[in-house]
């Protein structure tokens, strides 16, 4: 009988190892095309930018050299056309939230593999939910942040901006647990009655203040790198057919002065949208709001479990909570503390009809904590 239990916890090892070495692989794979990505966020940026500049001289000299006027012409022309080209098919892909994606990728797929070591240096002997559990992570990452640029590529404007998730979900109905299980499995396995309303308290300060201040951000960037996508290549464009109307006796120096100008603005537009990073600036706020969806999801997964023996442990999950949010456990501790007041005070100020309504700030305050995060490591 024993045997037989050393030889399936040896099994359940060797899948652990191999989801390890999985992940371990796929960092680097991720950090080798992350690095590609890179450069070619650079270099096209130069390219693009020195065809702009390059075509908007030829076509400034084009009226003060009419020997060489067809010549210039021509070829101010074929820049122009080609870099609109180029900076549509850049745009669409955007190398600098590429690069993003694969340095977010290395970084989670090196945390899987390091907590998969830990949990065989320093965990109970594995079972196969945790082999389950090891490769669904991998598998979620794999979704997360995939690897071929054609097809399969993350979508660059979304119609809705939502949180990143790279983890498996859990298949809990975890609203309607939360109020039913809470207390049922205090004072066991680290957990409390106060550690409960604590992680409570910071579960609705991430909701309401941590998790939408990066979707609102995240919406701004993405907004201004849909526009700046947009204007790009349509001011080369125009700078183009500029060029080509440049001679036209019936516009006069309004053509040259279009394929100039346009040049000019569509070289600005494309080095404030990538060398300015937009995309990956969009796709970093988009990752921190799952960061934070994910610390949600844990407190949620936690307070919905009845068993306590099933959850995790109280004291160590606290700790890694209050780390995650870049806080001690005795900072995150009062945290909650604070939030909690300012609810109480805020309920009690509302039934109050002898009141008057509360300012508009502390009102605020009630309903999440006030001006104060919960996180405050970004």
């Amino acid at each position: 009988m024993s045997s037989n239990v050393v030889d399936g916890s040896g099994a359940y090892v060797r899948h652990l190892y191999a989801a390890a070495e999985a992940a371990a692989d796929r960092a680097e794979m991720h950090a080798i095309i992350g690095q590609q990505r890179d450069n070619w966020n650079h270099l096209l940026l130069s390219s693009i930018n020195s065809m702009n500049l390059s075509a908007a001289v030829m076509a400034g000299v084009c009226a003060a050299r009419p020997e060489q006027f067809l010549a210039f012409k021509v070829s101010a022309a074929l820049l122009y056309a080609a870099a609109a080209a180029m900076m549509a098919a850049v745009n669409t892909v955007q190398p600098s939230q590429l690069a993003e994606e694969q340095r977010s990728a290395v970084r989670l797929f090196r945390q899987l593999e390091r907590s998969v070591y830990t949990e065989l240096a320093v965990g109970d002997p594995p079972e196969e939910d945790d082999v389950k559990e090891a490769i669904a992570r991998v598998l979620a990452l794999d979704r997360a942040y995939p690897l071929s640029l054609m097809p399969g590529m993350l979508d660059k404007f979304p119609k809705k901006v939502e949180p990143t998730t790279w983890w498996p979900r859990i298949n809990r109905r975890r609203e309607k647990q939360l109020e039913t299980a809470t207390g049922e499995a205090a004072g066991a396995n680290g957990w409390s009655k106060e550690l409960e309303e604590e992680m409570k308290g910071v579960l609705q300060v991430l909701r309401k203040k941590d998790e939408e201040q990066y979707i609102t951000v995240g919406k701004l960037a993405l907004g201004v790198s849909r526009a700046l996508a947009v204007s790009g290549p349509v001011f080369a464009g125009l700078a183009a057919i500029g060029v080509a109307l440049i001679g036209s006796p019936a516009l006069g120096p309004w053509p040259g002065l279009v394929a100039a100008v346009g040049g000019a603005l569509a070289a600005v537009t494309n080095a404030a949208e990538h060398g300015g990073q937009v995309g990956m600036l969009f796709e970093l706020f988009r990752n921190l709001a799952g960061y934070y969806r994910q610390l949600e999801e844990a407190i949620e997964a936690n307070l919905a479990e009845r068993d306590a023996a099933r959850r995790d442990n109280g004291e160590l999950f606290e700790t890694q909570m209050a780390l995650r949010l870049g806080r001690s456990p005795t900072e995150l501790k009062e945290f909650a503390a604070h939030v909690r007041t300012a609810k109480e005070t805020s309920s009690s100020s509302l039934l109050s009809s002898s009141s008057p309504p509360p300012p508009r700030g502390e009102e605020e305050e009630g309903n999440g904590g006030g001006e104060e995060f919960a996180g405050k490591l970004f």
